[in-house]
């Protein structure tokens, strides 16, 4: 197994911190008159995938998806549980930061491959291959923040997608770009997986993940409702969707 989860929770506190100021904080804590409430955005998921696989992670807003991930990659510990894993992570969880507004698009493609371990040779000799995936021959030498939101994130991931890492993280990145640039986004993350890699996608797009995932995890308010095979919990989930199943 690259990856395994055993029984993972994350839990958030949370208070009346801000309402109240701190000189009342202090005041109240010394009074022991202080409420502290827990949240837990994810709760009791335990799962393990191969390498090769493409895990699909679905679920309503809220259902811990983005939490999960950041387990998953090692930038939250859970609060319990454990999560193991093998080789090197790559995660893809918000494309449009890491840029510079007032940089060109050429700096700033520059920018964030250093920002991902890129060495200025590979850039050097990859950045026409980034410009022609993400189809910006036209604003090379534009400000980044002339650009609309779309094509920010197809610059972000034709860069990313140049990496090769043992497990490849995607939240909602498939997403960007019109009809044609989806298809092409779908057809790198297969080149990526035929190559080996375990990639992990979260996506609101249901057809999507019917479409290239070959495992489902689906998460509902920070449980775990089912993981396996894509088809049958697809099916399921859409059944939720259309208001015909409870839980």
């Amino acid at each position: 197994m690259i990856l395994e989860l055993n029984e993972v929770a994350i839990r958030y506190m949370t208070g009346d911190f801000k309402e109240i100021g701190f000189k009342e904080f202090l005041m109240r804590k010394i009074k022991r008159n202080y409420a502290v409430k827990e949240f837990w955005a994810v709760n009791g998921v335990s799962f393990a995938i191969e390498r090769g696989d493409m895990l699909g992670i679905i679920g309503t807003n809220g259902a811990g998806k983005s939490t999960l991930l950041k387990a998953i990659s090692g930038i939250m510990e859970p609060t319990q549980g454990s999560v193991k894993r093998e080789g090197t992570i790559a995660a893809l969880l918000e494309l449009a930061s890491g840029f510079d507004g007032d940089l060109t698009v050429r700096e700033n493609a520059y920018l964030r491959g250093a920002m991902l371990g890129y060495t200025r040779k590979f850039m050097n000799e990859t950045y026409h291959e980034i410009i022609a995936f993400s189809e910006l021959q036209e604003y090379e030498d534009r400000p980044f923040k002339q650009l609309s939101s779309g094509m920010k994130s197809r610059l972000a991931f034709s860069i990313a997608s140049l990496v090769k890492p043992d497990i490849l993280i995607l939240d909602e990145v498939l997403s960007v770009g019109d009809g044609a640039f989806r298809k092409k986004s779908e057809n790198k993350m297969k080149e990526i997986i035929s190559s080996g890699a375990t990639t992990i996608l979260v996506s609101h797009s249901l057809e999507q993940v019917r479409s290239i995932c070959n495992k489902v995890l689906w998460l509902h308010k920070g449980k775990q409702i089912a993981f396996g095979e894509t088809a049958p919990i697809c099916d399921q989930y859409q059944i939720f969707l259309d208001g015909k199943m409870q839980l």
